[in-house]
């Protein structure tokens, strides 16, 4: 039989899922709640008038998600659909209980708001605060902020403090967001306050996976930082051609 339920304890219910995972899809709260899409649909949209949600595609989340989303200091994220993709692929390989390292970039918050809601426990190591702040709604998620020198742009530590304070951890994987990737030149990116993180995070994780939107293949940046046999994998979305996945394949570098 139906469970028929008001909406105020709809209501309740659904701030109660966003408490515990930042992100909540209508088609999960259809079959929480017993009641068709339509209601659901009604539910967020009522709710995000009251300024309790914001309704997203196929879902809503907590309006802090939005904010830290779609405000890095003023600029849209680029490409999100792409980097949405690749970070579903990436968060596959955080393990119950592992240790993970995330560096600065827009890629890596995303892939924070996967993680987010995880029900299982596992340890973040972070200088991206934009994504400390989204995993802070889990608290199965331990978390280890890493401090330093503030960059507002991009919403992270920086500097020789925040190289030093990394250099402690031994991760099991380390997530790095980079700016560009291409077989001759490695992986490039402008941030010059973020070379010596990334490289320190790649030295001392045991695997190393770059996410990157494919947007960011063949292209080159301002510095180099990594050779593309310093990373284990690059996960990236669905848009890549078999060509592309070819060349770098055998250049040494898988793709996933």
């Amino acid at each position: 039989m139906e469970i028929r339920m008001l909406y105020a304890e709809r209501v309740k219910l659904i701030l109660r899922q966003l408490e515990l995972q930042s992100m909540v899809k209508i088609s999960d709260l259809t079959e929480l709640l017993h009641v068709s899409d339509d209601t659901i649909r009604r539910d967020l949209k009522s709710m995000e008038e009251r300024g309790l949600v914001r309704c997203i595609r196929g879902g809503a989340c907590l309006p802090a998600v939005v904010d830290v989303l779609s405000r890095f200091a003023g600029r849209e994220i680029a490409n999100s659909e792409k980097k949405r993709e690749a970070a579903r692929k990436a968060a596959k390989y955080v393990k119950t209980g592992s240790v993970v390292a995330l560096n600065s970039g827009t890629t890596n918050v995303i892939l924070a708001q996967e993680l987010a809601g995880r029900k299982d426990r596992f340890t973040v190591v972070s200088n991206n605060l934009a994504a400390l702040n989204l995993l802070m709604e889990n608290t199965n998620i331990r978390l280890i902020a890493v401090g330093g020198e503030i960059d507002p742009a991009e919403r992270s530590a920086c500097g020789a403090d925040c190289e030093r304070l990394f250099a402690q951890y031994y991760p099991d994987t380390a997530f790095l967001s980079i700016g560009a990737v291409n077989c001759a030149d490695g992986f490039t990116d402008c941030r010059f306050s973020e070379m010596g993180i990334v490289r320190v995070l790649a030295e001392h994780a045991k695997e190393v996976i770059a996410v990157m939107d494919s947007s960011k293949l063949g292209k080159r940046s301002q510095a180099k930082l990594l050779e593309l046999k310093d990373v284990d994998r690059l996960v990236t979305d669905n848009a890549l051609s078999q060509t592309v996945w070819q060349e770098y394949r055998e250049a040494g570098l898988i793709i996933e």
